[in-house]
């Protein structure tokens, strides 16, 4: 993950930020798209009937979410490592494995880059899809 790289992912942040919750919600949906089965973890959703977006419950875990990676791509190399609010995401990956999420859930980073690209079409390069690309397999790891 070049310094380059990073100055593309912290660019394309600053211009998603405000409007995290809304791409959280697209992440989360394309997920659900991919795997729709991954719905049924959330108990918040497993018995509503209301779509994705009206859901009051899911915008606040999926801005949540979504700006964690986010934050998380962006302090990768001065950090060294990848921290959240005092959690690895490893630690994360460890408490969804025990609440049963499989690999096809697992899909995210296709559906993190649909929902990063669909918001920064007018900064969007290739060079910026593979430093997203680059940042998101670190985290992962």
């Amino acid at each position: 993950f070049s310094e380059e790289q990073e100055a593309l992912v912290v660019k394309s942040w600053g211009v998603m930020k405000k409007d995290a919750g809304q791409l959280g919600v697209k992440f989360f949906a394309k997920i659900f798209e991919i795997a729709p089965s991954a719905k049924r973890m959330f108990s918040f959703l497993r018995d509503s009937d209301l779509p994705l977006e009206q859901n009051p419950k899911l915008k606040p875990h999926a801005l949540s979410v979504f700006a964690m990676t986010c934050e998380s791509a962006v302090q990768l190399r001065k950090a060294g490592k990848v921290t959240v609010r005092e959690s690895s995401l490893k630690d994360l990956g460890a408490t969804h494995f025990k609440y049963g999420v499989v690999d096809e859930h697992f899909d995210v980073r296709f559906a993190f880059s649909r929902s990063v690209f669909s918001s920064i079409r007018d900064l969007f390069q290739p060079e910026m899809k593979i430093a997203w690309g680059e940042a998101y397999d670190k985290l992962a790891a």
